[in-house]
């Protein structure tokens, strides 16, 4: 059975389309909780989800491929409303005796769209509107088969179709509604959602909240939990999420591995110890990660020997912990989908323990991942909905291996209380000038160069640091910040002349790709 988080759920079967999660995202902004199935589910364990609708995502493949994802039996006869979109228009078509063919014309990108019937789910709609086309092949020999076509463009003559009639309610869209590049494509969805489906766009984070942690507590049952605390926003929510279910069944552990941004680990102590009153147990290990890291300066051999270390800290943490046989981890969606889990089914409570955050199958845990129906931005929502302070809840991505990734070279103590104070500085300037929920992430890289300056008429010869700020909505990519003129130099003066070592700020202005977020 797929186990759903609300009692108004859509599912969407994932062709491995690069935007099926947009559909997902789409849907739940309009209140609509949206999940994406695998292919492989049949009909019958579809139908245990009991879902409003069902949407079928495009994809890379063409229909007559070898080993190309098929569409379940008996998907198109549950009475269900089913919405194809772009491969998932030509495989339900398919299915229902049209022909799918190369195209004379193939389209990719913007596309002028004819609506030929503005009724159901093209209503309201305008005449003539612009979509985001992406495909090779598509369907022809359609009215012979009890299609009505809604739509068409220039080289598409069939770029929306219905086929209601005999227990079949199907529609189809050879173009991509999900994405920005169609105007009215949110208008699509909405309509086939609320008009087509009659879903009622219910579905709120606080009802996602109560549901999820009645599911822990069942799947959990008595046992003890672990979840590791990083001080970022995802582990951050999933703790509270789980200290709400289950009380003093969770142990937290927060490693405080030497590398950490200045004030973090008093954040953590005061949020979960003090606020939440959660069984904390804070690990002091700098001394060993910062050994590890004694003399190395290539950026994978520091991540190679952080993760070891962590695992290592870990297990003898876990040993002191009675009866702890779950472990807690902080997996959004984005997560499962990229990690090529995605295919798999939706948000199973608890699995079996593999390979989790670089953690040895050994460990022997039960892994519950309450988070990994989420995206991003509905974890922040959550978090609010928690009572999680608001700078922890909107706090920028921070990397697993800490400042040892911004500090270039080797990493000594002395660099990093250089590289904290620095860091500290540019937080400021942009929170102050209230850009930092403008920015997706901003901080601070001591390079491993020096440089000549003047201070105070004589010769220095100190670091110089860059300023790294971005924005990017899903850190695949990203383009550097614009930030203001006196913003930035408000940032170098105040690190030139509060912190000793500094002669130089130095602006980066580098998008991803070609460089990385991280320098290192």
């Amino acid at each position: 059975m797929i186990p759903t988080p609300t009692d108004e759920v859509v599912l969407i079967v994932d062709f491995g389309s690069q935007t099926a999660q947009l559909i997902a995202r789409r849907c739940r902004e309009l209140g609509v909780c949206a999940m994406m199935v695998s292919p492989k589910a049949t009909a019958a364990e579809l139908a245990k989800a009991t879902p409003k609708a069902i949407i079928l995502s495009g994809g890379p493949a063409s229909i007559e491929d070898e080993g190309a994802p098929a569409l379940a039996d008996g998907l198109l006869d549950m009475g269900l409303p089913v919405l194809g979109i772009c491969y998932g228009m030509q495989i339900a078509c398919h299915k229902l005796g049209a022909h799918v063919e190369k195209a004379d014309h193939r389209e990719f990108g913007r596309a002028a769209l004819d609506v030929l019937d503005n009724n159901g789910l093209l209503g309201a709609i305008p005449s003539k509107t612009t979509v985001w086309m992406s495909h090779g092949d598509q369907i022809s020999e359609l009215k012979s088969h009890g299609f009505k076509i809604l739509a068409k463009t220039p080289t598409c003559p069939a770029a929306a179709v219905a086929h209601v009639q005999d227990g079949v309610r199907f529609y189809g869209v050879q173009f991509h509604p999900e994405v920005t590049h169609t105007p009215h494509g949110i208008d699509i969805l909405r309509n086939f959602l609320f008009n087509v489906a009659g879903c009622k766009g219910t579905w709120r984070m606080a009802d996602f909240a109560q549901t999820q942690q009645e599911r822990i507590a069942e799947a959990v049952g008595d046992q003890r939990v672990i979840c590791g605390l990083s001080g970022g926003v995802d582990s951050a929510v999933c703790a509270a999420l789980l200290h709400k279910s289950i009380g003093d069944q969770l142990t937290c552990v927060f490693v405080d591995t030497g590398l950490l941004r200045k004030n973090e680990r008093e954040l953590v102590e005061t949020t979960f110890r003090d606020h939440f009153d959660v069984d904390l147990r804070v690990i002091d290990a700098a001394d060993d990660f910062l050994g590890d890291l004694a003399g190395v300066t290539d950026p994978q051999e520091k991540r190679r020997l952080i993760g070891h270390r962590f695992i290592e800290v870990f297990k003898d943490t876990a040993k002191d912990i009675p009866n702890a046989t779950v472990l807690a981890q902080g997996t959004l969606y984005p997560d499962v989908i990229e990690s090529g889990q995605g295919h798999g089914g939706v948000s199973a409570t608890i699995k079996l323990h593999h390979n989790v955050g670089g953690l040895p199958a050994e460990l022997g845990f039960a892994l519950v991942e309450p988070l990994r129906d989420l995206f991003k931005d509905e974890v922040r929502t959550l978090g609010e909905v928690l009572g999680l302070p608001s700078q922890m809840v909107w706090r920028h991505p921070f990397p697993g291996p800490g400042l040892a990734v911004r500090v270039l070279g080797e990493v000594t103590r002395e660099k990093l209380a250089v590289l904290r104070e620095c860091d500290e500085i540019v937080l400021e300037e942009i929170i102050s000038a209230q850009l930092y929920r403008q920015t997706s992430q901003v901080f601070a890289v001591l390079l491993p160069v020096q440089s000549v300056g003047v201070m105070g008429d004589g010769r220095t010869y100190e670091n110089a640091v860059a300023v790294r700020a971005v924005e990017s909505e899903d850190f695949m990519t990203a383009d550097w910040a614009r930030l203001p003129y006196d913003v930035l130099g408000r940032i170098s003066n105040r690190i030139i002349n509060e912190v000793r070592g500094v002669n130089r700020v130095v602006y980066d202005i580098s998008s991803k790709p070609p460089a990385t977020i991280e320098w290192e």
